[in-house]
């Protein structure tokens, strides 16, 4: 179905200012009524209209759902078309752990006015994020003041694992991982790395590791994070 990298080679995103107003395309439910809402969070260079595509995917098999796929805030740093949620110059675990910690208030935000606009709960949220948005995903969604009912990361990393204690431990968010074992922009074993620091933390997290496929989205991705949504539609 879609066996294609999402990353700034396929994206030809408009490079707006920065500005702390988040907006990009939006689904709106197949059935008319949303009982859930899905926010994408697309990787480092790429664009909101990138991760849209998931949803025209999964509109059929989640009739209910509402999807957003906000673009990030800054130009990216490396590409005159993309977004960033963060620079990553460095590519350390210090400059990571700032990048979402900055980011956090204004994605906050923006999860809290889609909520509203939807007349939405938290529990009826879920986070799907791809590469850097899964590290904003994974930030964002274990901390919020209510948690999301799901966070789906794929080929993503876990930032700030010595912080899990910042974490909302009350109704914690379901937590699916996936990640290519040819990956060669974030290692494979970031994926097993994740998963051991957030079941010690106390999250219920799913992780597989598909064979053959690089920093990328495969079908195989696409059918696990379709189920996961539906079975924890908030």
């Amino acid at each position: 179905m879609i066996s294609k990298k999402l990353d700034a080679a396929h994206i030809h995103a408009q490079n707006n200012p920065m500005t702390a107003f988040l907006d990009g395309p939006r689904l709106a439910p197949h059935s008319g009524t949303a009982k859930q809402l899905v926010v994408f969070l697309h990787g480092y260079g790429s664009n909101g209209d990138d991760l849209i595509e998931l949803g025209h995917i999964w509109q059929t098999f989640l009739p209910d759902t509402a999807f957003v796929s906000p673009h990030a805030p800054e130009p990216c740093d490396i590409s005159s078309f993309g977004r960033q949620w963060f620079p990553l110059n460095r590519r350390d675990e210090d400059e990571r752990w700032a990048g979402v910690t900055q980011s956090a208030p204004i994605l906050n935000d923006f999860l809290d006015q889609e909520l509203e606009r939807y007349h939405l709960t938290s529990h009826q949220l879920a986070l799907v994020g791809f590469s850097q948005g899964t590290m904003m995903a994974l930030h964002i969604g274990l901390r919020r003041a209510t948690s999301p009912s799901a966070i789906i990361g794929y080929s993503g990393l876990l930032v700030g694992e010595d912080h899990l204690d910042e974490i909302n431990k009350i109704n914690p968010p379901a937590v699916l991982l996936t990640h290519g074992d040819h990956d060669d922009v974030i290692p494979p074993t970031a994926l097993a790395h994740a998963r051991d620091h957030l079941t010690a933390a106390g999250i219920d997290c799913q992780a597989f590791l598909i064979r053959g496929l690089g920093h990328s989205i495969d079908q195989e991705c696409l059918q696990r994070g379709a189920a996961f949504l539906k079975a924890h539609g908030g």
